[in-house]
């Protein structure tokens, strides 16, 4: 199909997204990330457009004794609709999980059946849970049953080639009280190697009557048509395309409903974004915080499109330092330069 969008399918796909009771901005999703999608991030993209986005995983047991003070990880109650996504491998700390983000304001309950870390799969959790589907279902039964608000499920296609059962998984999912299914189009065994079978969540499309989401490799307009087109999804999801990017939802979304990609912001307005996002970290989360923010504007120095030796010396400069305000002033410092580079290439081409 080539990334091309019938009338009819891109009109499906810039019509609202409802999950239940809420009406999402668009259906351009941002993934939950670990170590990624903190509140500071979340707040960033929601501000520019994501359709919706959602906390960090959280093993569900540890949100319960708030153990390694995780509860952290489900601030951002202010962004409407505010999802938290949690893991686990036992039906009771699901449920009691999922009652305790409810009632920290969580308006929607993800679970994680997708993460293919081995630290999350050694513990029977996350993708792990596709090799048993009855006791997946006893993990979603218990938690839809604990809460009120809606539960959707975040799951791969399977755990190998050898077993590709989303499209199983999703139907019973369904029938058990799930609201929205998000694929991502590769197995646990690849990880996030090899090309993802966007092709393949067409058949989970065709098991379930809920929305279904495609994930994977969805980095501009071009795949996110592509993915739409192969899969028949009614929403996509993107992950590391966001890394330096939170504006790609909404830029996403504009070219969905118009057929053209905006492009990115100006450098003018990838300075302001960056500046707010790594002020928004410090102020939140201290030390830490400053910590955090490093691969962060890694990322969005990339983004800018500086040559790489300008890059490579404004990261060293920027992601070594541990003195916030030196840290932000040089985030400045460095949209300037960026800028001054632009109107040189501009003139001489």
């Amino acid at each position: 199909m080539g990334g091309m969008l019938s009338d009819t399918a891109i009109k499906a796909a810039t019509a609202p997204l409802r999950i239940r009771d809420h009406e999402l901005a668009n259906r351009v999703l941002l993934a939950p990330m670990s170590g990624v999608t903190d509140v500071a991030f979340r707040r960033a993209a929601h501000a520019l457009g994501a359709g919706l986005v959602v906390s960090e995983m959280v093993a569900s047991e540890h949100l319960v004794a708030d153990k390694h003070r995780v509860r952290r990880r489900t601030l951002g109650r202010d962004l409407k609709p505010f999802a938290v996504q949690l893991a686990g491998t036992e039906a009771h700390w699901m449920a009691e999980g999922a009652r305790l983000a409810e009632g920290l304001g969580a308006d929607i309950i993800d679970i994680n059946m997708g993460c293919p870390a081995r630290e999350v799969t050694g513990k029977q959790s996350g993708s792990a849970l596709m090799r048993d589907l009855d006791h997946a279902l006893t993990l979603i039964e218990a938690t839809v049953g604990a809460v009120r608000v809606p539960v959707t499920l975040k799951m791969r296609l399977g755990w190998d080639d050898r077993s590709r059962n989303a499209a199983r998984l999703a139907a019973r999912a369904e029938a058990a009280g799930i609201r929205l299914v998000t694929v991502h189009a590769r197995t646990r065994c690849q990880f996030f190697k090899g090309v993802p079978d966007w092709a393949a969540v067409a058949e989970v499309k065709r098991a379930v009557s809920i929305p279904v989401v495609v994930n994977g490799d969805i980095v501009d307009l071009v795949s996110a048509k592509t993915a739409l087109s192969l899969s028949g999804a009614d929403g996509v999801m993107v992950g590391r395309g966001a890394y330096g990017a939170p504006w790609i939802s909404r830029r996403i979304a504009a070219g969905l409903a118009t057929g053209s990609d905006p492009g990115a912001p100006s450098l003018a307005e990838q300075a302001a974004i960056a500046q707010a996002h790594a002020t928004d970290m410090i102020e939140t989360f201290g030390t830490v915080g400053l910590k955090n923010a490093r691969k962060h504007i890694g990322w969005y120095l990339v983004s800018a499109g500086v040559p790489d030796a300008t890059m490579r010396t404004w990261r060293q400069r920027l992601c070594t330092n541990d003195n916030a305000r030196e840290v932000l002033a040089g985030l400045d410092a460095f949209y300037a330069e960026a800028a001054e580079i632009a109107e040189r290439e501009k003139a001489a081409a």
